[in-house]
């Protein structure tokens, strides 16, 4: 997994939109809301290891995690623990920044995390041996694909199709980033945003989050089986005036 991007339509308001590139066996079954180390979080299960991608909490925090740091990697298995678990074990730590450096992130599998994060957006890649930690710009237009399905070639024309979309568009919307994630490519299966490589992989689900002045609205399309689930955190008082 996967292809994840990012907008924002107003200071203090971001679309993220993520496209799961995952064996189709292994599709989320449910979305989760849960009360957690005190917050509401909103995230869909892995089946398989009961961790998530993606998840977003009460306190403005949103995680989304891609597989791969820079570039594919050779797996060496057994790693301590899933990186979907890790997903929501960031969620116990005050801040990004005391998440970066108190984690412990060895014996996990590369990966690409994106965190917002009370009006900041952060990039942590984890390239199994060293961590490599970057400032967004949280009004700024992103886009990253995974690292052990795309080479940089591909990353890179799929930067150009992003581009080019957003650059056609007249306001960012929830609708306007899903039928990029639904139709951005070139007619390669193989490589567009909604991508099929058979039973090997191929895109499972798109999870929309967007967050409004007061909301945080979370909708979860599962590709396989056309169903959608929809959940909503609204932010008190307190959370609003942090932006």
């Amino acid at each position: 997994m996967c292809t994840v991007t990012y907008v924002s339509p107003a200071p203090g308001q971001f679309i993220l939109t993520s496209n799961r590139d995952e064996a189709p066996s292994r599709g989320a079954t449910r979305l989760v809301v849960e009360e957690k180390e005190g917050k509401r979080l909103i995230f869909p299960q892995d089946p398989a290891a009961g961790g998530t991608w993606i998840a977003v909490a009460s306190n403005q925090r949103m995680v989304c995690l891609l597989n791969g740091a820079f570039e594919a990697h050779n797996r060496q298995t057994p790693y301590r623990l899933s990186r979907g678990i890790m997903v929501l074990e960031s969620f116990a730590y005050p801040n990004a920044n005391a998440f970066f450096q108190r984690y412990d992130f060895n014996g996990i599998e590369p990966f690409t995390l994106i965190l917002y994060d009370l009006g900041a957006l952060w990039e942590l890649r984890w390239d199994g041996l060293e961590k490599f930690i970057r400032s967004l710009d949280p009004r700024g237009s992103h886009i990253w694909s995974s690292a052990t399905l795309y080479p940089a070639d591909v990353r890179f024309r799929r930067e150009q199709w992003f581009a080019r979309w957003i650059d056609n568009l007249s306001t960012f919307s929830v609708g306007g980033m899903l039928e990029f994630h639904l139709h951005a490519g070139d007619g390669d299966t193989w490589n567009d945003v909604v991508m099929n490589r058979g039973d090997i992989v191929r895109t499972v689900s798109i999870t929309s989050i967007e967050k409004t002045e007061s909301n945080l609205n979370f909708r979860y399309f599962d590709l396989l089986t056309a169903n959608e689930q929809k959940a909503q955190i609204e932010l008190t008082r307190e959370e609003v005036e942090s932006n």
